[in-house]
């Protein structure tokens, strides 16, 4: 399993600018935020709804479909879901009603965004998923990265880290049924069943919240104190709340997370995350846009786009600077 994920990791640094088709499904990834014109693009009305508009991973979303639209003359309205599925619901029907040609939907939870997507189908709508999955197969198309391998990747590199394979850790998981928590959860799992000496002390959401994972974290300082031998989260929000409880509390605890939020490649930098499983919100988001276009002008699109993660260490980190 080890030496399996490691080659995976090692291809997807490897990648560049390049877009690919392997078995059906293409793999991009992209560099930057600089986009060319894109063919039949002028003149769309496009609208997405969000989950949430409160983090810096979908805000970075947002602000490159915002540079997107504007470069390619495009109608583009947003819309924050408030971690709320019966809101994106509503957000939906709102641009189904204001004649979007296309949606782009970034979906609080997998089932009860389900309905999302039955109507704008239903309405003759493309709709295109980004980022997080809906349980629906009518939805348009999905552009996103493969967040059971993101799941492998950190948990391998805390093993890596720790030079042992017998340690207890917490994992902080994002909101429950989100299709990221479960995927990578998953991941997480997959590469513990190879490692039985390594326990898991305690595991709950913190629904990718700072806020809420310090507090969690608090918590967990106060029940297994020293027990705790290393931070496994989900993304890099809790990560970086839970090692400012682990600091307030005079711990020095190895946290690693996934996302490369600036603040987590400060933190890499500065010794208090060991490493971040970088996830391309420009490059989800442009595919999401571009695959809607293609959807729209009824071209030939990919039914699922999978821009790679990359791990941003102490040893790459400043590539990852003002990158994005």
């Amino acid at each position: 399993m080890a030496k399996t994920t490691k080659k995976m990791l090692a291809a997807t640094m490897a990648l560049t600018v390049a877009a690919t088709t392997l078995g059906g499904v293409a793999v991009f990834a992209s560099e930057g935020t600089e986009s060319e014109k894109v063919a039949g693009a002028e003149g769309l009305n496009i609208g997405a709804t969000f989950y949430t508009l409160q983090t810096e991973f979908c805000m970075r979303m947002d602000n490159a479909a915002q540079k997107w639209a504007k470069d390619n003359g495009v109608t583009y309205k947003s819309y924050d879901g408030n971690n709320d599925a019966a809101k994106q619901l509503e957000q939906v029907e709102t641009m189904i009603a204001d004649g979007v040609d296309a949606i782009i939907l970034n979906p609080q939870d997998a089932d009860a965004c389900s309905a999302c997507v039955d109507a704008a189908v239903e309405a003759g709508i493309p709709i295109i998923g980004v980022n997080t999955m809906v349980n629906n197969d009518k939805l348009t198309a999905y552009v996103g990265s493969q967040d059971v391998t993101a799941g492998e990747a950190i948990m391998e590199y805390m093993i890596e880290y720790m030079g042992s394979e017998e340690f207890n850790i917490v994992v902080i998981e994002g909101p429950m049924g989100q299709s990221a928590q479960l995927q990578r959860m998953e991941g997480i799992t997959n590469v513990l069943k190879d490692y039985p000496d390594i326990k898991i002390l305690a595991q709950n959401t913190a629904n990718w919240s700072r806020s809420e994972a310090m507090a969690l974290m608090e918590t967990w300082i106060t029940t297994y104190g020293d027990e705790i031998d290393a931070v496994v989260s989900e993304n890099d929000e809790m990560a970086l709340g839970a090692r400012e409880a682990i600091e307030a509390a005079g711990m020095d605890i190895p946290c690693i997370g996934i996302d490369g939020i600036t603040d987590a490649v400060s933190a890499i930098e500065n010794g208090k995350m060991i490493a971040s499983d970088f996830q391309n919100a420009e490059g989800q988001i442009t595919g999401a846009l571009e695959t809607a276009v293609k959807c729209v002008n009824d071209e030939e699109y990919e039914k699922e786009l999978w821009i790679p993660f990359e791990m941003i260490t102490p040893d790459n980190f400043k590539d990852y600077q003002g990158k994005y």
